[in-house]
């Protein structure tokens, strides 16, 4: 295949050829950073893994070298932290047994400057692989990276349409829960729980760097599991919320903008209508 990005790589920890492990993609997470994938995505990877029908495939859009780093890390280079990365990226696919992990080593800058080439190098995956589950970034995420990369994703699939059109899209939580949500989708994670660890502690660069994202990743899943409802028992150890984003494929005019504050005016009118009972 011939990537748009000088800098883009295909690990495949079976070594089976780019396009074969693309091919065999049933379930799809493009994400900012390396680390994003393990922390939003959990769902398709415990779904897929030791599978032989069901393969998860990563795609990474940015080096994330411009990463807060501290600890043994502090004193490394950008050009160095993103080596670093990419190599924890590989890491993880091998332990979570990835059928694909796609490193595409666009800087940040690029992603929200809306770079056309990330486009179609997105194009030319989603072409390929015809993934059924996709996973992205929530749109009301608070990370801008990571709104950049749910917004070049989107553009991608619509551009794919109508040859092809997945069944589920879905964005997740990451620097932003999504508990707030009135409809929201409930992905349950509770399988493998040692598996889910592992992956999180792969990134040595960002949990020994001063952000224990192993424990924050994990005790927001279990979170998510007992505050669902109160007035039920919890059913699942571990959860994660996300926002159904098909209403952005099925209406390719459909506003982001627009349908991610809908989300929040449901929000506003529940708030509004339990506390003018009390008020």
């Amino acid at each position: 295949m011939e990537w748009k990005s000088p800098n883009c790589e295909v690990f495949v920890p079976d070594h089976v050829s780019d396009d074969l492990a693309l091919a065999r993609t049933t379930h799809l997470c493009i994400a900012a950073h390396p680390d994003d994938i393990e922390i939003m995505a959990y769902h398709g990877i415990q779904h897929c893994f030791r599978q032989s029908e069901a393969w998860f495939t990563g795609v990474t859009l940015t080096q994330g070298a411009k990463s807060p780093r501290g600890g043994p890390y502090a004193a490394k280079t950008d050009q160095e932290m993103a080596k670093i990365r990419r190599l924890e990226q590989k890491k993880a696919a091998f332990v979570g047994e990835y059928g694909a992990q796609v490193l595409m080593g666009y800087s940040s800058d690029q992603l929200k400057s809306g770079y056309e080439d990330i486009v179609q190098d997105l194009i030319q995956i989603l072409t390929k692989s015809k993934p059924k589950t996709i996973y992205l970034h929530s749109p009301a995420d608070k990370h801008e990276t990571h709104v950049a990369a749910m917004a070049v994703a989107i553009q991608a699939l619509r551009s794919c349409l109508p040859a092809y059109r997945p069944e589920t899209v879905v964005g997740c939580e990451v620097w932003r829960d999504l508990d707030w949500l009135e409809e929201k989708v409930a992905l349950e994670v509770s399988q493998a729980p040692h598996l889910a660890q592992a992956l999180i502690a792969v990134f040595d660069s960002q949990i020994s760097g001063g952000k224990r994202y192993d424990l924050a990743t994990l005790g927001r899943r279990a979170a998510n599991s007992v505050y669902h409802s109160a007035y039920q028992a919890s059913h699942a150890d571990a959860l994660t919320w996300a926002i159904d984003l098909m209403p952005l494929i099925d209406d390719p005019a459909l506003n982001i903008l627009e349908f991610t504050l809908a989300k929040v005016d449901q929000f506003k009118r529940s708030i509004s209508n339990r506390l003018a009972r009390w008020s």
